[in-house]
């Protein structure tokens, strides 16, 4: 019997990470989720079991240097080996996004959640899974990151830890493109959460909720993107979710159309591949 690709995704307890998770198992896989809530964690392993998958979780504090590497250690060590890294633990401070403040009316700790969670968690975990993928000479990092990137959204901060994230994935990826390690950007567009149903709005940004990707998506096309054998060739790049599932053919088995994210900022370039070398 072949054994399952393993991965592990952060923040996996809830929202994007445990629709990434499920979207994984539904291709077979192996998946390791973190978080912080040991009951949530409990639910995405059964989700994933439901979806035919294999799930194990881990309780794990994200902002915990040692902690993070004693993750990526224990989700490698199941099989020997890890297929898949998905970097999806975010923190972001409370804020008012019908009427949000201006950056210098906010307090300076918004720097903790965002940038000492937000962009250096996906730093650390990456810093620790990179020796054991060049050891086994294979493997895929992705980034969640987000149209904040290159379009305003939420606020000055989030903007910039996003466009940390893209870059961290462009400059990882050609350190890491040589002993056969990819490493990709996501971006989701809207995102049916449990959050974003109970909020009752009914469009962010002239995009429908009905129209809302859902979580389970995201993982679908990083199966897709795993199984391709032409990955590597686009390392470095940023992919967009409702893009990538069009041109692959997945459809949104709740319906709706997801709509690309890249119209919010005059639909110019994101990180392209790397150059050929």
């Amino acid at each position: 019997m072949t054994a399952s690709r393993v991965a592990l995704v952060t923040g996996g307890s809830k929202g994007v990470g445990q629709g990434i998770a499920e979207g994984l198992a539904e291709a077979g896989w192996t998946v390791h989720v973190s978080g912080r809530d040991r009951a949530r964690l409990k639910g995405t392993v059964e989700r994933v079991t439901a979806s035919g998958g294999v799930g194990h979780a881990h309780s794990c504090e994200h902002t915990d240097d040692d902690d993070v590497r004693r993750l990526v250690e224990a989700a490698f060590s199941d099989q020997g080996r890890l297929d898949l890294l998905v970097n999806n633990a975010w923190a972001g401070p409370r804020m008012n996004h019908v009427n949000p403040e201006k950056f210098w009316e906010r307090p300076l700790s918004d720097w903790d959640t965002l940038i000492g969670v937000g962009l250096r968690a996906h730093y650390v975990a990456t810093h620790a899974v990179a020796p054991l993928m060049i050891d086994q000479g294979s493997g895929q990092i992705v980034n969640i990151s987000s149209v904040g990137t290159r379009a305003y959204l939420h606020s000055t901060l989030y903007g910039i830890s996003k466009a940390g994230l893209d870059k961290l994935t462009h400059d990882a990826a050609l350190e890491l493109r040589e002993h056969g390690v990819s490493v990709l950007s996501l971006w989701p567009g809207l995102v049916r959460t449990e959050q974003l149903l109970a909020s009752g709005v009914d469009n962010i940004a002239g995009v429908s909720v009905t129209d809302a990707e859902t979580p389970e998506l995201q993982g679908r096309v990083l199966a897709a993107l795993a199984a391709d054998p032409g990955l590597h060739q686009r390392t470095g790049s940023v992919v967009i979710t409702a893009e990538e599932a069009a041109e692959r053919g997945i459809a949104e088995l709740e319906g709706g159309t997801p709509v690309s994210p890249r119209a919010m900022f005059g639909g110019g370039p994101v990180f392209p591949p790397l150059a050929p070398t």
